[in-house]
């Protein structure tokens, strides 16, 4: 038999007339509960926020992009040829899931009333329309096909207020190169993203446009985008691009691309490892306490156990058992409590958020198995391990006064 925690259960109980203990340890419980609450949904949301912000920039240029070496800022870049080499062992490479032509021209779009600075993003028949799919507001995806050019495009939302477009509506975009030159499209299809920092310049068509514009040949493109399995594969899957593509081609992850907004994603996790340093270090003071007045009120039966030949050790085990208990019980409720806010969130959208400001338009959530796993442990670990240091008190009390404590 396991006597320590034999005698750590029987503590469990509530003494008759002792009004104050009891009351304690439900507060110790309470805190852990909702200070793992909070970790659980602190640890979703900001995660999930991540996710969500993170798929969007991913669905605007992919998780990689193979260029020339001189593609820059200003979304002109020297045409590589669409017939590489390399191509066909890139698509077997482990963890790339598409390879998609594309290419990128600035441009104006002018009504009536306004001009509006955009990006025309030029994309084939192989492109995977996922992401847009699912973006849509209005219309439909480009129907594009290998022998004919499509003389549709598809805007974002914002730029269609601010032009007061709609669909179906002609649209005329200049570039201006030399000679100066237009191309009347027709929007066939209206998405919203959220991202307004990427909604309002990117406008997709056919890629054909482009190649016409620039007086390229048909297979010349501007690169190639890669979509991997996941987005911990890409600095793999980076690396092995860049041991098969020749070298006056370049590789540059999505992170490479929009460093300022994956800076910005990475700032938030600062925010979940304060809370959740400051939610342990609640419930760990909590805990000391509650140990300590366990003490207090067990003074006679710690005698009477190093009376009847109990070591030191054995009487701590009996104290910290009582207490994992306590933090087990804590652990349970905190799990119910934040699962239950989150399952709730994620099938109603309860909590909504300003686009305009938060890119999204409810709070997202998103929580791993593994992330519950290391806070239940991490949580239990280093609550148990605050009291291993209060519980040498024990060794102080002499049995002999003990037995007589009132």
């Amino acid at each position: 038999m396991n006597t320590p925690f034999y005698i750590a259960r029987r503590m469990g109980g509530e003494e008759a007339g002792n009004r104050f203990t009891p009351l304690i340890k439900r507060i110790a419980i309470i805190s852990i509960s909702l200070g793992l609450a909070v970790m659980i949904v602190s640890m979703a949301v900001v995660t999930g926020f991540q996710k969500e912000i993170r798929d969007k920039v991913i669905g605007f240029g992919g998780h990689i992009q193979i260029t020339n070496f001189d593609y820059n800022i200003s979304f002109e870049a020297q045409p590589v040829s669409s017939r590489q080499d390399f191509l066909e062992e890139l698509t077997v490479q482990e963890g790339v899931k598409h390879v998609q032509v594309f290419a990128t021209k600035p441009g104006i779009i002018k009504t009536d009333e306004d001009i509006h600075g955009i990006i025309l993003k030029g994309i084939g028949p192989d492109f995977e329309w996922s992401f847009f799919s699912d973006k849509l507001v209005s219309g439909n995806t480009l129907h594009m096909t290998e022998s004919l050019r499509s003389e549709g495009v598809i805007i974002s939302q914002l730029i269609a207020r601010r032009m007061k477009l709609e669909l179906g509506d002609d649209l005329f975009m200049y570039f201006i190169q030399d000679p100066p030159r237009v191309r009347r499209l027709s929007i066939e299809g209206i998405y919203d993203t959220g991202l307004e920092e990427l909604d309002r310049f990117f406008v997709l068509g056919d890629i054909r446009h482009i190649q016409r514009l620039n007086d390229w040949e048909i297979d010349q493109v501007g690169g190639f985008e890669v979509l991997v399995s996941g987005f911990d594969d890409i600095q793999r899957v980076s690396g092995n691009i860049l041991e098969i593509i020749p070298y006056h081609l370049d590789v540059k992850s999505i992170r490479d691309l929009y460093p300022q907004i994956f800076d910005w994603l990475s700032l938030l996790d600062m925010n979940v490892y304060v809370i959740i340093v400051l939610m342990i270090m609640v419930a760990g003071i909590n805990m000391i306490t509650t140990l300590l007045i366990s003490v207090l009120e067990k003074t006679n039966t710690i005698g009477i156990l190093k009376a009847l030949g109990g070591s030191n050790l054995m009487i701590r085990k009996v104290f910290l058992y009582h207490a994992g208990m306590l933090i087990t019980k804590g652990l349970f409720w905190g799990n119910v409590t934040g699962l239950f806010f989150l399952v709730i969130q994620s099938q109603f959208g309860l909590i909504t958020l300003s686009p305009e400001s938060y890119y999204v338009t409810e709070v997202p959530v998103n929580l791993k198995i593994s992330h519950l796993l290391l806070l239940n442990s991490g949580t239990f670990v280093i609550s148990v391990g605050m009291l291993l240091v209060p519980s040498y008190i024990i060794s102080r009390i002499s049995p002999a006064r003990a037995i007589i404590f009132r």
